[in-house]
């Protein structure tokens, strides 16, 4: 049976991550402008694969390849106007850092055309790129003709994708690699709801070390003392009771993902307005746990709830929980929002997660002690130690406020809060919540302190460690505990550092003139070249094997490579000293010289391109049309191991690369 369902699973993992791609279904039609006699619209009709997205035809320059609608002169017809195109989804991109429009599931564009004859033949033509969360596929040209008026012979015909799933091949398809890919972004969505719901969790006990929400637990257990008259039903009354709590909270994240969509927020995530918003929510939150102010829920709220509480029964039981959550609120809203924020920026199911884990860690400690009331004893007593909790959170609260100022200041790269701004704004923040802790600074709701706790002093030298840790960031450290929240290196005033100076003896263009055809990539001077012939022959001559990057100038996650995964050092010093790079653009637009121009054995299709080229080269050696794509080779041009596609965990990364150095060598 074990064996029967892998065999399954892996037929629907040969389906759904198969090589070669083709998301996008073109259709023509045409259609009679009703209120003019010789005028008619050209229709053109795009249906896009669920999770790919097609660009717009107006795109930033040194953005994504846009969509370009072409047409062929004719003496019976004049265009009249512009190709029109729908609303489609606007977002700001932070890789590209600009704002950016695609359309995903579908598409329409409309051209107007005047007829000068009786009927006019209409040849048309559209070149587009799309991507999806992993990879970019190539510019491909679809062309159509249309007959205007339209008759029943033939309405519309479109020549068939470049890249269709059919292609003709002797060998078969070797899709192990895809299998793996597929699996591992399965596991990785696996993972980021994981770590969500782990977050939430210890935020949840977060909030209970609040004094809005622990002075409860004794006023709980008082509740449900008097309504349980034995032992086992005040256990059954206290699971209710941590059930109620969930649903509660559960609820409140099953309202977000439906009001705004499953996917939407994600989008959100990366939009200018929606993280200004947002930093100021949080700069709000934060004021508020200093004592400010409390954000309260209307009082009229919290009496209906308790006049509900003492009718008893499971109604009395989830409006007690529904009023612990209102009464509460105080100090679990701002810790709730933020949750919120972000994992709904995650999309998907996340804020349910999040809300899960919240309320578990809610629930838990009340069950528990509405279950077992002599266990109350063990508590400590309320006191001046939660102000000083809610502070705490107050600090954190503030510190990612302004990740969501940077993310703005990223989108629209303004550059006002560079590396070294943002540092120095966490190192007075964690700065000051240390002389806090230490008893330095007061706030006006805290407790007089004539001494410190051995609790409290040791979380104040661990805040403090992390403070002097911030420091050298100001100076080009890189901060790998925090690199998820910072701006990027190269966003910053010094790119390389301050006081540094820039080095490249080291790597393979130590001392040495650069090589034919190579050049360095900026900012870690990797030693790559962008035609695959010269770059074998340097391989060859130097004895090291090939790592052939299928890329392209729009693709988003090739960038995130560049970034997050190459830098990182046991990475780097592969590129740089253990292989020859061959960076191949799959839109390279410049043209190939004329006694270089061919057609494609695999497609049919005219090679006039630098970039079509590489993508025909990429499709016919190694079957595949997505970027980014890694292969390993030796300078004969032979496969080392199996190609690898986006892997942003670095060691996963490494390990490929090892393992065909290995091959190599042996």
């Amino acid at each position: 049976m074990k064996n029967f369902i892998l065999f399954i699973f892996l037929l629907l993992s040969l389906q759904g991550f198969s090589q070669i791609y083709d998301p996008v279904e073109w259709s023509a039609s045409v259609e009679k402008v009703s209120e003019a006699e010789n005028e008619y619209l050209l229709i053109f009709s795009a249906e896009i694969e669920a999770g790919w997205h097609l660009y717009a035809q107006d795109v930033p320059e040194n953005g994504p390849i846009a969509t370009t609608f072409s047409y062929e002169k004719n003496d019976n017809y004049e265009l009249s106007g512009e190709t029109e195109e729908e609303e489609g989804v606007t977002v700001d991109d932070p890789v590209f850092g600009m704002r950016i429009k695609y359309f995903e599931d579908e598409a329409s564009f409309q051209q107007r055309i005047i007829l000068l004859e009786e009927s006019a033949t209409v040849t048309a033509s559209v070149e587009f790129m799309v991507c999806d969360d992993e990879r970019c596929l190539p510019p491909v040209l679809e062309e159509f003709t249309l007959n205007v008026p339209a008759t029943s012979a033939i309405n519309a015909s479109a020549d068939p994708s470049i890249f269709n799933d059919n292609v003709d091949s002797e060998e078969p398809v070797d899709i192990s690699n895809e299998v793996e890919t597929g699996i591992t972004s399965a596991k990785e969505d696996k993972k980021g709801l994981w770590g969500i719901f782990f977050i939430a969790f210890l935020s949840g006990f977060a909030a209970l070390l609040t004094p809005c929400v622990f002075p409860m637990i004794p006023m709980t257990v008082s509740y449900f003392t008097k309504q349980s008259k034995t032992r086992a039903k005040g256990i059954r009354n206290a699971i209710i009771y941590g059930i109620s709590i969930v649903v509660i909270y559960v609820l409140l994240g099953t309202a977000v993902t439906a009001i705004f969509g499953a996917d939407s927020l994600n989008a959100l995530a990366t939009n200018f307005w929606f993280n200004l918003i947002f930093f100021a929510i949080l700069v709000i939150f934060a004021v508020s746990f200093f004592g400010a102010f409390d954000i309260m829920l209307p009082n009229s709220w919290a009496n209906k709830v308790d006049s509900q509480a003492d009718r008893g029964g499971i109604i009395g039981i989830f409006f007690m929980a529904l009023a612990l959550a209102i009464v509460s609120f105080s100090c679990t809203g701002p810790i709730v929002g933020t949750l919120l924020v972000q994992a709904a920026s995650k999309g998907g199911i996340a804020p349910i997660v999040g809300m899960l884990g919240f309320s578990l860690a809610i629930a838990l400690p009340f069950a528990f002690f509405a279950a077992f009331p002599g266990w109350m004893n063990t508590l400590p007593k309320s006191g001046g130690w939660l102000n000083t909790v809610k502070v705490f959170l107050g600090f954190l609260e503030l510190a990612l406020a302004f990740k969501f100022l940077s993310q703005a200041d990223l989108v629209l790269q303004l550059h006002l809060l560079e590396r070294e701004v943002f540092i120095a704004i966490w190192i007075a923040i964690f700065g000051t919540l240390a002389f806090y802790l230490f008893g330095k600074i007061k706030l006006p709701h805290d407790s007089p302190l004539e001494s410190i706790s051995v609790g409290r002093l040791m979380m104040g030298l661990l805040v403090l460690t992390f403070t002097i840790y911030l420091i050298p960031g100001l100076w080009g450290a890189p901060l790998n505990l925090i690199s998820a929240f910072p701006p990027p290196m190269e966003y910053s005033e010094s790119p390389y550092g301050v006081g540094y100076t820039k080095n490249i003896a080291s790597g393979s263009a130590a001392n040495a003139e650069l090589p034919e055809g190579a050049h360095l990539m900026p900012p870690h001077d990797i030693l790559v070249f962008n035609d695959y012939e010269k770059g074998l022959e340097y391989a060859e001559e130097v004895d090291k094997p090939v790592m052939l990057d299928f890329t392209g100038w729009a693709c988003v996650n090739c960038r995130k490579m560049e970034q997050n995964v190459w830098p990182k050092q046991h990475v780097l010093n592969i590129l740089k000293n253990d292989v020859v790079l061959i960076s191949l653009y799959v839109d390279d637009k410049r043209d190939l010289p004329e006694e270089d121009i061919y057609t494609s054995e695999v497609t049919g299709r005219e090679i006039t391109t630098v970039g079509q080229k590489w993508s025909d080269f990429q499709i016919s050696r190694f079957e595949a049309n997505a970027q980014p794509f890694y292969v390993l080779l030796d300078p004969s041009g032979e496969k080392l191991n199996e190609p690898a596609a986006y892997t942003p965990d670095p060691d996963k990364y490494y390990e490929w690369l090892q393992e065909g150095i290995s091959a190599y060598k042996n």
